[in-house]
């Protein structure tokens, strides 16, 4: 397993399909998963401090975990079949709970819980980013720093 940074999620086009990016720590893999609209923002909220009058989804979990003296110890972004990403929540207890990698994002962010990619799974669907297009990686950043939430509404065009 390699840990892995949230890179943050931007809008695919023109699917207008929300991703997020993941980067290998100790690497140049990039691993980028298409995500929904719901995840996109739950993710961006975290990335951005925001914190929403009353807890959402991801949130609420990570409450309930707390309340009852759990803790996720990593997220394990395990494999792919069929374009489908999968992922295990892995408690400090040893639990391991199946998940989906958006959730787990999520999750990870609002706990500061380490995330890690299986190796075969960067093999297979990570992309390294020559030199050359490190601009278009730093164009990415600097939409990032600009993006809001609301911009992954599904209302909007």
């Amino acid at each position: 397993m390699r840990e892995v940074e949230v890179v943050g999620v931007r809008v695919e086009m023109p699917s207008n399909q929300p991703i997020v990016l993941l980067r290998e720590l100790m690497g140049e893999r990039y691993l980028p998963i298409w995500i929904g609209a719901v995840e996109a923002t739950a993710i961006a909220f975290a990335q951005q401090g925001v914190v929403p009058p009353r807890p959402l989804t991801h949130d609420l979990l990570r409450d309930i975990l707390e309340a009852t003296g759990n803790e996720v110890s990593e997220i394990r972004i395990t494999e792919m079949r069929d374009n489908v990403f999968y992922a295990q929540l892995v408690l400090a207890s040893g639990v391991e709970v199946s998940a989906r990698p958006s959730d787990s994002i999520a999750l990870a962010l609002r706990t500061g819980s380490r995330i890690v990619c299986s190796e075969e799974l960067l093999d297979d669907a990570g992309i390294v980013v020559p030199d050359e297009q490190e601009d278009e990686v730093e164009r990415f950043r600097e939409f990032l720093d600009h993006v809001s939430p609301e911009d992954f509404d599904e209302g909007q065009k």
